[in-house]
């Protein structure tokens, strides 16, 4: 059952470095077909591969707040997951200061008569001088019994 205590619970701040290579890498991964994600020195990164921040959290013990939500792992699902870009999208050589927080819970009845709890959670994406770059929404959903 959802811990509704994480609710605005957050993890210390955690870098991520954009690097050309691995632009290179999850674009031909998800078969981006954009020049801009393979040319120069400092391509522009796809709008998904901000999902690679799972790498660069683990750097930092406590900077992803989701296992304080309790999700069961056998009623709980990852519902959607949003990219917002306040500008540009980032490029290779931009390094990103991370937050992420459970922001929203709330319940709905399915069609079956269940209770669904959903849970949110940002990650905000900042640049060197701490303007806010891009969000990332993950929005989990468990079944209760």
């Amino acid at each position: 059952m959802v811990a509704r205590s994480a609710l605005g619970e957050a993890g210390p701040p955690f870098e991520m470095d954009i690097e050309r290579g691995k632009i290179d890498e999850f674009a031909r991964a998800v078969h981006a077909t954009s020049a801009a994600h393979f040319e120069g020195d400092h391509p522009v990164i796809p709008a998904t591969f901000l999902t690679t921040t799972f790498f660069w959290e683990k750097r930092v013990e406590g900077a992803n707040p989701w296992s304080l939500v309790q999700m069961s792992e056998e009623r709980g699902m990852h519902a959607e997951q949003e990219y917002v870009f306040h500008g540009p999208p980032p490029r290779a050589g931009d390094r990103l200061l991370c937050t992420s927080k459970v922001t929203e819970m709330w319940d709905k009845q399915s069609r079956s008569g269940a209770t669904l709890t959903f849970v949110k959670m940002v990650t905000e994406f900042r640049d060197r001088t701490g303007k806010l770059v891009a969000e990332g929404i993950l929005t989990g959903v468990e079944r209760q019994l």
